[in-house]
């Protein structure tokens, strides 16, 4: 489930659609959770992003290698190696710049093991050009950074995400700002499943990313 304040705009026909903040969005806001009525199926092949032939992210793989495929606004963010969004290994994602109203909300797809070299044209002046197997491990340290800082702004500012939170990752996220467990690595969001034999729906087929997204 997607933050309440965005919405879908055309980006251009390369990129296709985005996502874009209709309010202020401050750092450490929670953006995106786990929604029950997502579908969810267990791949043969671990954390690999899967996505059709329309423009956005349709579906990836959560910290238990368990994919997601998403059924609102998440399906449509585009990546950006200055991304103001990032996946955690708590099953959420968070902002960790501030994000503006009217501006383009963007993950980083690094922290999705893809399997493959894929080009990228994202425009922005940290353009690292492609996305590799191993951005994961080369970049986890600087992502696990701008996280933990972000996490430390979470309850300075609104969370109307946090209502739609399930309970186990609440007592997570809780545990950790309390002081109670470690911080949980995005090294984590490469951990696989204990199952790989289900077979993923008819319609969700491997296809290239375009060039954002």
């Amino acid at each position: 489930m997607m933050h309440p304040k965005t919405e879908v705009r055309f980006v251009d026909p390369t990129i296709g659609y985005g996502v874009f903040a209709a309010e202020d969005i401050p750092r450490g806001t929670i953006v995106y959770v786990r929604d029950p009525l997502e579908a969810a199926y267990v791949a043969r092949t671990a954390n690999r992003t899967v996505v059709d032939d329309t423009p956005g992210k349709t579906a990836y793989a959560d910290e238990s290698g368990v994919h997601i495929v998403s059924r609102d606004n998440a399906r449509y963010v585009n990546h950006r190696c200055d991304c103001n969004v990032m996946a955690t290994a708590y099953g959420f994602e968070i902002a960790v710049r501030d994000i503006w109203k009217g501006q383009e909300i963007c993950e980083e797809y690094g922290l999705f093991d893809l399997g493959r070299d894929i080009p990228l044209s994202c425009g922005c002046t940290r353009c690292r050009k492609r996305l590799r197997p191993d951005d994961l491990e080369r970049f986890h340290a600087a992502w696990d950074g701008l996280i933990r800082d972000a996490l430390a702004k979470t309850a300075d500012v609104p969370q109307p995400l946090m209502a739609c939170m399930d309970g186990e990752t609440k007592h997570r996220l809780r545990a950790y700002l309390c002081g109670e467990e470690p911080y949980l690595s995005v090294t984590a969001l490469h951990r696989p499943p204990a199952i790989l034999s289900a077979v993923p729906p008819d319609n969700l087929k491997p296809a290239p990313f375009g060039v954002n997204g």
